[in-house]
């Protein structure tokens, strides 16, 4: 087209140089959208393939192993009854020469399944154990204003005690404690501790908002804590391992009853597994039989309330004929 020796164009060549061609992506790159067909094509088939490929089964667990040796995943978990459980920690203790004053720990598996897509929020709680097992008294702080309550609050065991003074420290970080606890008159003023303290926010509901400053410190130093992990785990000791079997035993009793308060007695048990151990031992997984609290379901004494009067009206009506 062109002679760069003569230096001459041909003639309307030179507009059609002067004017640049536009060039959709599809006519630049003919094979681009085949190759993304084929692609999505593939990813198709292997898709259908791994629908089309059957689960692998998973192997029954056999009930109990016949020797001494074998493989623990081939057979389903023994379970325990309570007391067997902590006879057999205590003599885990006595073979390994470990220290027999070490704690017994409980792990419990939560079910929060309510209604629909409904759960149970994760929780805290204090409780009284009938058997102390630790000279550990937690420190409480105690919210007022009042120069009486001061010296009562003093007098009963609180660690701190002031008024609005404190929130500064404790937003600060210059004060913390295990439990916070206020009397009515100064609780609109810690509105700006909410978010600080969360759980630990003096409410009537922990108990924890009260005129009774002796019994609030009472309960609150000595009471033991536990709190829901990984959104359905609660792990928490609970006793030594030198204590009475009968006591170890009522201490986790009073730890799973009050768990259980947490939802309601219509649904399934909120307690789905229980497994007890000591610092030094392996898991015992429990048998629930006897230790969740047996709930009487009221609707079903109704029916057969009504049941027994229908029965009964027709032998009245015959007697009075």
């Amino acid at each position: 087209a062109l002679a760069p020796r003569c230096r001459w164009v041909l003639p309307g060549l030179e507009q059609r140089l002067a004017v640049p061609a536009v060039l959709s992506p599809a006519t630049a790159r003919p094979y681009a959208a085949a190759a993304k067909t084929a692609k999505k094509d593939v990813k198709r088939t292997r898709q259908e393939k791994v629908k089309e490929k059957p689960r692998p089964r998973r192997r029954l667990l056999m009930a109990s192993p016949v020797d001494d040796v074998y493989l623990t995943w081939l057979y389903r978990r023994p379970s325990y009854e309570l007391e067997e459980a902590v006879g057999m920690l205590k003599k885990f203790q006595e073979l390994d020469f470990t220290s027999p004053k070490q704690f017994v720990y409980i792990n419990v598996y939560l079910d929060m399944a309510l209604q629909k897509k409904k759960k149970v929020d994760p929780f805290s709680s204090s409780v009284t154990l009938p058997h102390r097992f630790t000279d550990e008294v937690n420190k409480v702080l105690v919210f007022t204003e009042n120069e009486q309550e001061v010296a009562v609050a003093r007098e009963h065991g609180a660690a701190i005690v002031g008024g609005v003074e404190l929130i500064k420290w404790i937003l600060e970080d210059e004060i913390q404690a295990d439990f916070y606890v206020a009397v009515p008159a100064i609780i609109p003023k810690l509105i700006p501790l909410r978010n600080k303290l969360k759980r630990k926010y003096p409410t009537t509901r922990r108990n924890s908002l009260g005129s009774d400053i002796p019994k609030m410190l009472q309960f609150f130093r000595e009471c033991h804590a536990y709190t829901v992990e990984d959104e359905n785990i609660i792990k928490t000791r609970i006793a030594r391992l030198d204590m009475p079997t009968e006591h170890i035993i009522a201490n986790l009793k009073t730890i799973i009853h009050d768990i259980c308060t947490f939802k309601p007695s219509n649904f399934d048990p909120i307690v789905r597994r229980l497994v007890i151990r000591s610092s030094t031992s392996e898991g015992l997984l429990l048998n629930l039989d006897g230790i969740l609290p047996q709930v009487e379901k009221v609707e079903e004494k109704e029916e057969k309330n009504g049941v027994d009067e229908d029965q009964q009206k027709p032998v009245q009506d015959s007697v009075s004929t």
